[in-house]
């Protein structure tokens, strides 16, 4: 009876295995095996012992059938997919493209989508990056896409856009719209059809009434923006 109440207190359901473990042999439980561990001891350590083997061969098995998905390489400006070049695109066929790298002029005009149209429809933020394109081709502005986003930052000189001016970093902190801009601007300056603003080298909000306007024909409204082009025509890929 004595060295049965030394074995109360590690019953199955007492505390976790290796503390009763150590109270069994702490309490000098009486060996009954030939190796001369406590048989509940050992019944406890075997128990343990298939437990770890069955999780650990469960565990093995669930690690062989897992898979790992690829993530989807950045795209080259130059590897666009032609079919995204003309026909109708959408937010969604952007956002099924893969992450674009490319040099300065792409990140210029994804700056420019970025900061002037982020929040306009497809056409609006399509209709931005036209009017980039549209002055480069121009000889009245620069000839790289650079030149024209930041004209006049830094000579005394009004901005032609404004936010290369407004003393903040170019960021692009919205992950999901700084994305689509990426991509966007790696199919306009892959070459494709500037169709959306006919021709248009400016642009300006809904808002707001410049002087200027009065001197060029509009070509397009969509969403915020009004554009606009000189009276004859600048030249379109």
């Amino acid at each position: 009876m004595q060295s049965d109440k030394r074995r109360a207190p590690c019953g199955w359901r007492a505390a976790a295995a290796g503390l009763c473990a150590a109270l069994l042999l702490a309490s000098g439980a009486e060996a009954t095996e030939p190796n001369g561990v406590p048989e509940e001891v050992s019944l406890i350590i075997g128990h343990e012992r298939q437990t770890l083997e069955t999780v650990g061969a469960s565990r093995i098995a669930a690690l062989t059938k897992q898979t790992v998905t690829p993530q989807p390489r950045p795209a080259r400006v130059e590897d666009i997919d032609a079919g995204a070049l003309s026909g109708s695109l959408t937010f969604a066929a952007l956002d099924r493209m893969p992450g674009v790298t490319g040099d300065g002029e792409w990140r210029c005009l994804a700056e420019a989508i970025y900061y002037e149209a982020r929040g306009e429809p497809l056409q609006g933020q399509i209709a931005v990056a036209e009017v980039v394109l549209n002055r480069v081709d121009s000889r009245r502005y620069p000839n790289s896409v650079c030149g024209v986003t930041r004209q006049g930052v830094g000579n005394g000189r009004a901005c032609q856009f404004s936010y290369a001016c407004n003393g903040q970093p170019e960021r692009m902190a919205n992950r999901g719209p700084r994305e689509r801009s990426e991509k966007l601007a790696a199919i306009m300056i892959a070459g494709r059809e500037r169709s959306v603003t006919d021709g248009a080298t400016h642009f300006h909000a809904t808002y707001v009434r410049p002087g200027w306007a009065r001197q060029y024909v509009r070509t397009a409204a969509i969403g915020a923006h009004i554009f606009y082009r000189p009276g004859t025509r600048v030249a379109s890929n």
